[in-house]
């Protein structure tokens, strides 16, 4: 499938690798751009090429310095519509804020609506983002939202390393949807743990629905931050008899202790996608295997580029 060729693919800051890889993927150069930073934090963006009439795509996830890179994601945006890009299309692998979808008690805001606001007004014609953490936030933008799945790349992984007697394990209760369609499409079998969570990154995994005892569990989440959930989530599958625990996870965030807790942990390995760049992470501990998705994200861009289906690459 070939793409239009004024299409002009250009990356931030916060994951130059990824962006480099799909360009590889789509046979094309990155586009000139250079970013600076004032004494003060202020971010500076020139676009280094004419881009007049032509499609334009931003690969930047909003990933830790979390501000930072969203700022500059906006900004680049800001900078292509006043150079008068024909379309503007942010790709934002990990999409920050996306847990605060929802008010969860009085006076708090809701985060993610901001940012999709944010988003809009400086300039996006069009978002593609990878599991988002709460499918609802495709609805705050007011312009189409490509919400793209990294399961064909967890999927296909997970086929070639793990034999039968499986069982995928959801470690919350928001996500059972997601582990049972994996189980349908691995026929396994599924799990859910009980998860009742005290204060903001702390959780407690208080007892396992579905059998596991003498099976290779494998927990599946979309995001891995401070890792206290695997890792009590494992605790609790080896407790209760499993041969084997491991997760995947689309978003490898890994902050705090998470790096300390997986290593102390039962859990044989995690399996995380590079829409966050590990910064060496996986040098520091063993049991992280990163895959990438920029396969996937290419063939997305060059769907979007030539006004494909994008659909169709999950049937």
């Amino acid at each position: 499938m070939a793409f239009e060729p004024e299409m002009k693919l250009f990356g931030g800051t916060s994951n130059q690798t990824l962006t480099l890889e799909v360009c590889d993927y789509l046979g094309i150069d990155p586009g000139m751009i250079t970013t600076k930073t004032f004494s003060d934090g202020e971010t500076q963006v020139e676009i280094q090429e004419n881009v007049r009439g032509r499609d334009a795509f931003i690969i930047q996830s909003t990933c830790t310095p979390v501000n930072d890179n969203l700022m500059q994601l906006l900004i680049i945006m800001d900078a292509l519509r006043r150079a008068s890009a024909k379309r503007i299309t942010a790709v934002i692998p990990y999409y920050g804020y996306g847990r605060q979808d929802r008010k969860v008690k009085p006076r708090v805001p809701i985060s993610a609506k901001l940012v999709a606001d944010l988003v809009t007004v400086s300039g996006a014609n069009r978002v593609v983002s990878m599991d988002l953490h709460a499918g609802q936030i495709q609805g705050y933008f007011n312009i189409p939202v490509d919400n793209v799945f990294a399961a064909p790349v967890l999927l296909k992984y997970i086929l070639s390393n793990f034999q039968d007697n499986l069982v995928i394990v959801s470690p919350d209760a928001g996500g059972v949807e997601r582990a049972r369609a994996f189980a349908k499409r691995l026929n396994a079998s599924l799990a859910i743990i009980d998860k009742r969570r005290e204060a903001p990154n702390v959780a407690e995994a208080m007892n396992i629905i579905g059998e596991v005892e003498g099976k290779t569990a494998i927990i599946l989440d979309d995001m891995v931050d401070t890792a206290g959930t695997l890792t009590q989530a494992a605790q609790a599958l080896v407790e209760r008899g499993a041969s084997a625990t491991h997760a995947c996870c689309t978003h490898a965030v890994l902050s705090g202790p998470a790096i300390e807790r997986i290593e102390a942990s039962p859990m044989d390995s995690l399996v995380v996608t590079n829409t966050i760049p590990l910064n060496g992470k996986t040098g520091a501990c063993k049991k992280i295997t990163s895959l990438s998705i920029a396969e996937l994200l290419g063939e997305t861009i060059k769907r979007i580029n030539s006004s494909h289906s994008v659909s169709t690459l999950f049937v």
